[in-house]
């Protein structure tokens, strides 16, 4: 008899594969979809591919093309990221440095990139999602007369033209067109040969499903023209698993990790209700705290479409999820319960603990027990060679510190997300305390020997006896 440390890590329980497939079957089903496909990514390597159709004996498989609205925002955005870790631009730049004249130029790249810019959600009637993209040859038929719909800055408003203004970027500063860029720079590298701005066979068919009767309707299939790198894109579960594994883990052809931990950043000002339902916006990356872990990815729809990748970093399991129909199937909801199912049912498993290497005494030297003010807190030093700062009691701020090779420290997150860290050291070379942003962490509370500000009352503590 096999036993359960007997199986392959990589392969999924059949109990775990079954409750996949119950969810994309009731998800078609429910969602009344032509079809629906979805592929679950796990330790960097699809693991499971799962389809549901309408049509007796044919069911779409992992290299069926679908097209995936605006989940192209994400390949525009790493195209931009491109460029700013090659110096060619920075993210704080105001667009009318590098693209000037657009009516826009105010918002800075990165703005544009959050949906942050001000800038409408639509362009000018027609809607573009059905209508041909030769209606729109000029940037100026994208934006309109009047682009902004809020002082830039000010709040995140989601903006297809948006998108559509950073892919003109690419291709200035590129000298070529938007699609060959991308095909170069990141389709070709990541090894993605089924995604592509026309769609390819096998491919489906986009359909709109009547909300009152079992009956379809086919939906049309337009070029976007200046629109595309807002929502071109056709891809596969194949493809996309590819892509989730990238934006896990970054890849050097393309970005590093930390460039895709960057994209994956909340950096727009969100609203109550955005707040209220978990969701931010990165650098072109939706993100949703749901389920008590954070999924990062996008969605998309255009008509006859729909698709959602999120991708679950902490768990290390990736879900994709298509279907051809305008609307219906919850696909967000189901990749995340896909992402879901597989955390819960095979939790990752950690890497077995190892002791450094070796190991910098000076380092060594500041970890353990400090005091801000009256609040205890722990440094620990972290195997990638890092500090992780954390409170003793249940609240408190936390922090990770990166060592910048000179004896100082920057924060990474939370409340001391690029603060310096200081260790402050007496004339004999011992340490004193530790200077946080300007916050004195001491080895015990208001240590009379240390620099705290405002000093310390020389007659010390006392108990209610000494008050009075």
């Amino acid at each position: 008899m096999t036993t359960s440390q007997e199986v392959p890590q990589e392969e999924l329980l059949p109990a775990t594969r079954r409750a996949l497939l119950h969810r994309i079957a009731v998800g078609q089903a429910e969602g009344r979809a032509p079809s629906l496909v979805a592929a679950v990514v796990r330790g960097g390597r699809t693991v499971w591919h799962g389809s549901r159709t309408s049509v007796e004996g044919h069911g779409p498989d992992e290299n069926t093309q679908y097209r995936i609205g605006s989940l192209t925002k994400t390949f525009t955005a790493v195209l931009i990221l491109r460029l700013r870790d090659e110096g060619r631009l920075d993210l704080s730049d105001p667009l009318e440095k590098h693209l000037p004249g657009t009516g826009a130029g105010e918002a800075t790249i990165a703005q544009l990139l959050a949906h942050a810019s001000g800038l409408a959600a639509e362009s000018p009637a027609p809607w573009w999602e059905r209508t041909a993209g030769s209606l729109r040859p000029e940037l100026a038929d994208v934006l309109g007369a009047e682009p902004l719909r809020h002082p830039v800055g000010s709040r995140f408003h989601y903006s297809n033209p948006g998108y559509t203004v950073l892919g003109a970027l690419v291709e200035r500063l590129r000298e070529a067109p938007w699609e060959d860029v991308l095909r170069r720079e990141v389709l070709v590298p990541l090894g993605l040969h089924r995604t592509s701005g026309s769609p390819r066979a096998p491919h489906a068919g986009g359909w709109a499903v009547h909300p009152w009767a079992d009956v379809m309707l086919p939906e049309p299939v337009q070029d976007l023209g200046l629109m595309a790198p807002a929502g071109q894109l056709w891809s596969t579960t194949t493809d996309l698993a590819r892509f989730a594994v990238f934006l896990a883990r970054g890849d050097e052809r393309v970005l590093s990790a930390e460039s895709v931990r960057e994209m994956r950043t909340p950096a727009a000002p969100s609203d109550a209700a955005d707040l209220a339902a978990g969701s931010a916006y990165g650098l072109g990356l939706q993100l949703q705290y749901r389920d008590g872990r954070l999924l990062a990815g996008h969605s998309g729809s255009l008509p006859g479409f729909l698709a959602n990748l999120s991708v679950s970093v902490e768990d290390d399991v990736a879900a994709v999820v298509l279907a051809n129909c305008t609307s219906g199937p919850q696909v967000t909801g189901i990749a995340a319960d896909l992402v879901r199912i597989v955390a819960e049912a095979e939790p990752r498993i950690p890497e077995p603990w190892r002791p450094l290497r070796e190991v910098d005494p000076a380092v060594l030297e500041l970890t353990g027990q400090w005091y801000w003010g009256t609040q205890g807190f722990t440094l620990r030093l972290e195997a990638d060679g890092g500090l992780a700062l954390e409170p003793l009691a249940e609240v408190g701020r936390r922090a990770r510190l990166r060592a910048n090779g000179d004896g100082t420290w920057t924060g990474l997150d939370g409340y001391y997300a690029g603060e310096p860290l200081t260790v402050v050291r007496r004339s004999d070379g011992s340490v004193s305390h530790l200077d946080l942003g300007s916050f004195v962490f001491t080895r015990t509370p208001y240590d009379p020997e240390a620099d705290v500000p405002g000093g310390v009352d020389p007659d010390g503590w006392r108990g209610m006896a000494a008050i009075r």
